[in-house]
């Protein structure tokens, strides 16, 4: 073996920024990709490595944050897939020799379905609230009911008849 090459093979994860690799782990993450999943491939950085890029590179921060505001747009759009997806909603059911006899809810993977809904729905709207969170209404026309206000503005100005006790008037 030479002296001068060097002979020794690449392994482990990249830890060393470059653009290329941040514009693939942004694109990945706009798609709705969690960094978890991003960072899980053997080519990617440690999602720990990721993070400290994040601290130390205001360039990679500001894309960073640009591609989690579009992945809200992306999780809405799997929303829409997941709830029009009918697959494994029913089941055959068969009688004792095997024969199907007709079908039933598939209660569990219709929980799942609304679960992974939910869950999109809650980052979405935490990644882009102004679009996709709860909006509040400001109307003061509106007001929600107050029982105990109406009952002593329905009794302001009237006399009450005291309750005598003791069966004596």
């Amino acid at each position: 073996m030479s002296g001068n090459r060097d002979t020794t093979a690449k392994i482990g994860r990249p830890t060393c920024y470059t653009q290329e690799l941040a514009d693939h782990i942004c694109a990945e993450l706009a798609t709705g990709k969690s960094m978890r999943t991003v960072c899980r491939a053997t080519d990617m950085p440690a999602m720990s490595t990721v993070f400290l890029w994040l601290r130390e590179r205001r360039d990679f921060s500001e894309q960073y944050a640009r591609a989690k505001v579009e992945a809200a747009d992306a999780l809405v759009e799997e929303i829409m897939d997941i709830a029009d997806d009918a697959t494994n909603d029913w089941m055959e059911t068969h009688d004792k020799d095997g024969n199907a006899v007709g079908y039933r809810l598939n209660g569990e993977h219709v929980q799942r379905s609304r679960l992974r809904i939910d869950a999109r729905k809650w980052v979405a709207a935490k990644l882009k609230p102004k679009k996709y969170g709860e909006r509040l209404d400001l109307d003061n026309s509106g007001q929600p009911s107050n029982p105990l206000a109406e009952l002593i503005q329905s009794i302001q100005g009237t006399a009450l008849k005291p309750v005598q006790r003791g069966g004596k008037e």
